[in-house]
């Protein structure tokens, strides 16, 4: 039996009164109805054609190829300067400090009177030497006399023969008396020359220990009173200790440039350059077995007394000499874990990367010893949107050096010892 719907005879009720109305089969099959119609239409917008999507242009980069420059490297150390000679001044003899003929920290000349000793108890034992030298010389001449004496009587057969050799052994005895009294007078004299104490070296001099009226003891080695000390600043040492490494490292440098002379710089605190030039004097013989490490030792040239000991300062060592080096900026440099990788654009636009060996920084260019060539078109700008294997716009650059402003060491991440400065070769 038909049942006809109250929707299909105009019943003026709402739309949903009116399917409420309706009995429970009729509404299943309203809802069936708004499903069919979303099907319809996405079958309707699938047989549609779909609209092309434009691809994005590609990133556009900076390359250039690495910078073919002359470097000289370096390899920091860490010391402190030291005077090459220190002198302990202690008075030969004993007796009251009568003056001081130097002010406190200046600079002394070789030879220079510092302090003098009370000189008049060694005046009167000089005075006393000299008198008995005067008596052994007396006494030489009367035996001298006897014995000339005594030789002429002889041959008219006076004196005897024992006598004659008497007097001869006499006469030895009063030339030896007279060498000791002498030997007195001299030994007297270096007492008179003692109390006046003088620079046995050229130098800064320190602090007096010791003022006028006070007494002192003289002697041998340390067991005379302190009385000041000074160093020979000119030249000046500079101590540093090296690891095992490079030690090695150094060594066969040296060896490769047949023993040449090794030049040093050093850097002060408060400076911005290695503006102190020397060379290496001394490397100890033997490592250190508790720290691995050995003693060095540089001399340089300080005719102002300038550098003082015990003064901080970075020395960086030349140990490879004048090497041809590729430079990239530093920036360029990218990381995959423990590799360092540099991007490079090949003739295609395509973008890979290139695994590398770094070396020090100079001017703000990083030194990179192995892994790319000098015709390599490396990345320098842009490196954030360029991916390996994705193409690339290339667009040309070109590197070029920062001014050199600061020295400071840069010595990369790497487990072997590598150089931690460099600097362009002087033409």
């Amino acid at each position: 039996m038909n049942m006809i719907s109250p929707i299909e005879t105009g019943d003026k009720r709402s739309l949903g009164q009116q399917v409420s109305a309706l009995p429970r089969w009729q509404r299943g099959g309203l809802a069936i109805v708004p499903l069919a119609v979303i099907a319809g239409v996405a079958v309707h917008f699938a047989d549609r054609p779909q609209a092309a999507v434009a691809a994005p242009p590609p990133p556009s980069v900076t390359v250039a190829n690495p910078l073919v420059r002359e470097v000289n490297e370096w390899d920091d150390y860490i010391g402190r300067f030291a005077p090459s000679r220190t002198v302990e001044i202690r008075p030969r003899v004993s007796g009251e400090v009568t003056a001081v003929h130097f002010r406190d920290g200046e600079i002394v000349k070789q030879g220079q009177l510092l302090f003098t000793i009370d000189q008049r108890p060694f005046n009167a034992a000089l005075a006393e030497a000299k008198a008995n030298a005067a008596s052994a010389r007396s006494a030489l001449a009367l035996a001298r006399a006897d014995l000339g004496r005594a030789t002429r009587l002889i041959d008219d057969e006076a004196v005897s023969a024992g006598e004659v050799d008497a007097l001869r052994a006499r006469v030895q005895a009063a030339e030896a008396a007279l060498a000791a009294a002498e030997a007195r007078v001299r030994s007297r004299a270096l007492d008179v020359e003692f109390t006046q104490v003088r620079a046995p070296i050229a130098g800064r001099i320190s602090d007096r220990r010791v003022d006028p009226g006070n007494q002192v003891a003289g002697g041998e080695g340390t067991s005379g009173s302190l009385l000041t000390t000074i160093n020979a600043l000119d030249p000046i040492y500079f101590t540093f200790d090296g690891s095992e490494a490079l030690f090695l490292k150094a060594q066969r440098n040296r060896r490769a440039d047949g023993g040449a002379e090794t030049p040093v710089e050093i850097q002060l605190q408060d400076e911005t350059s290695h503006r102190w030039k020397g060379k290496l004097d001394f490397t100890d013989n033997g490592l250190d077995p508790r720290s691995g490490t050995i003693r060095g030792r540089a001399i340089l040239r300080n005719a102002d007394y300038f550098l003082t000991p015990g003064m901080f300062g970075n020395m960086r060592l030349g140990n490879a000499g004048t090497v041809k080096a590729l430079l990239v900026p530093d920036a360029a440099i990218q990381t995959d874990q423990a590799r360092k990788t540099l991007l490079v654009v090949d003739g295609k636009g395509v973008v890979s990367a290139k695994p590398v060996e770094l070396g020090p920084v100079v001017d703000g260019l990083r030194v990179i010893r192995s892994g790319i060539s000098p015709q390599d078109r490396v990345v320098i700008t842009g490196t954030q949107m360029a991916m390996p294997g994705s193409p690339v716009t290339p667009q040309p650059g070109r590197i070029t050096p920062d001014a050199p402003a600061s020295t400071a060491a840069s010595g990369g991440d790497l487990s072997v010892p590598i150089s931690s400065e460099a600097t362009l070769a002087q033409r």
